[in-house]
């Protein structure tokens, strides 16, 4: 059954509950309305008898007979010891133990419902000079017009059913209409993969947010699979080189030629400085193609800790370079290990620049990571790209690396929630400026 059938049922069946419960409602209000003027006249003919002298009872009695036109209504008295004496020769009303207590006078009047000559009739016994008096009045006319409001009651429910599924299919049809066009998009998307599928979105409502969180979803798998795509791309052409140049090595070691004396020294240090360079670059390819996946979960992060352990290895790994530190304590909320990465990434790329003997100036505080190097800069044209994977100025082109390393920063710093810039320094020089929000506390 689908589920615009069950919310028509279900509309359907809480509409049925109400008309159910208002019926019955109806119902007895009316069978009471109908009953009260009956039960009233009962009262007072009750009332009327009790305060008749004693020896004018009986004439009272048939008194009453005549003015309730015989079978309209009439007594029956009740002795102490339970014998009925009908009026008239009225036909013979049931006696119960309550009959016979009122007339010992051990109990008051009282209204019941009761059968005489398969009649339905209503009844009062009340208490006359120690015996009890019955008198009944016919429930005939009561009963058939409640018999025909309970039929026209019946008729409305049913009537009011069917018109509350039919009212309900309508409503489950345009309540579920942006279901429908959420589920057909889905459905295109899985058949054809093409992710530029849109759902039209209107209104404020739960649905209309379902599918704009929809369209956002298909945005970022969108964005997403064109990036995996640019990424297998830009990684085959970036180890088209390398392969090509390792296997063309590899093939002249291999050969039975005879070679110039220290060339094949030359060729097997060729070979292993490419393998260190593809190295590098899957690795590097490895922590772009994780994006935020970040295998640890985030934690308090003191920022001027990690920037002194990178600036360490840096001094090992590039003698040839000064590093300058002014660290202040500042603790961030991340990923130890790739606010790590990015940070070595930001020193490995000064000292790239650097000339012999040059400086490396690495500030931290208030959650920001700054490293500005004296080397020539960066060309105007080439600022608002050098963030973007494989890229590589004219003049690094020359020079060792992936063009990974900073598309790896940009990405911890978004990861992060936060930025990384880079501009020309004054004096010359480039200056990169790493933030990372979430800053819990700093000095």
């Amino acid at each position: 059954m689908s589920f615009r059938a069950r919310l028509a049922m279900v509309a359907a069946a809480a509409v049925a509950l109400a008309i159910v419960a208002a019926s019955f409602a109806v119902y007895f209000i009316v069978k009471d309305q109908l009953r009260a003027p009956i039960d009233d006249s009962l009262r007072h003919s009750a009332v009327e008898i009790q305060h008749t002298p004693p020896d004018d009872i009986l004439r009272g009695l048939f008194h009453l007979t005549a003015e309730l036109g015989g079978a309209a209504g009439y007594p029956q008295v009740v002795k102490p010891n339970g014998q009925a004496l009908p009026i008239a020769g009225g036909p013979r009303l049931p006696v119960d133990e309550r009959d016979i207590a009122v007339a010992r006078g051990q109990s008051g009047s009282f209204l019941r419902d009761a059968h005489v000559s398969h009649t339905h009739v209503r009844m009062i016994t009340f208490p006359v000079g120690g015996v009890a008096v019955q008198v009944v009045r016919p429930l005939s006319e009561v009963d058939h017009s409640l018999s025909r409001i309970q039929t026209w009651l019946i008729l409305i429910a049913v009537a009011g059913i069917a018109i509350a599924a039919a009212l309900g299919l309508l409503v489950a049809r345009a309540a579920l209409a942006p279901v429908r066009r959420l589920t057909a998009t889905a459905e295109t998307v899985t058949d054809t993969g093409d992710l530029s599928q849109r759902i039209d979105v209107s209104g404020h409502d739960e649905l209309a947010r379902l599918a704009a969180s929809f369209n956002a979803m298909l945005e970022a798998l969108e964005e997403s699979t064109r990036a995996q795509r640019q990424l297998v791309a830009d990684a085959s052409h970036e180890l088209r080189t390398p392969l090509t140049s390792l296997r063309t090595n590899i093939e002249v070691l291999a050969s039975d030629r005879t070679l110039p004396p220290g060339e094949r020294g030359r060729l097997l240090n060729d070979v292993i400085e490419q393998l260190g360079e593809m190295t590098t670059l899957i690795s590097e390819l490895i922590d772009l193609a994780r994006g935020e996946q970040h295998v640890a979960e985030p934690e308090e992060v003191r920022l001027d800790l990690v920037a002194a352990d990178a600036v360490e290895r840096a001094r090992r790994n590039q003698p040839k370079v000064t590093f300058i530190t002014d660290l202040h304590e500042s603790t961030v909320h991340g990923v130890p290990s790739t606010i790590e990465r990015a940070v070595a990434n930001l020193l490995d790329n000064a000292a790239k620049w650097s000339p012999p003997g040059g400086n490396v100036e690495v500030g931290v505080g208030d959650g920001t990571v700054t490293v500005r190097d004296h080397g020539p800069g960066i060309d105007e044209e080439d600022l608002p790209y050098v963030f973007d994977r494989f890229y590589r100025a004219r003049a690094a082109r020359g020079l060792p690396g992936s063009g990974l390393g900073l598309a790896i920063v940009r990405q911890v710093a978004q990861a992060h929630g936060g930025s990384v810039v880079a501009e020309c320094a004054e004096g010359g020089g480039t200056r990169v400026v790493l933030r990372l929000n979430g800053t819990s506390s700093n000095s």
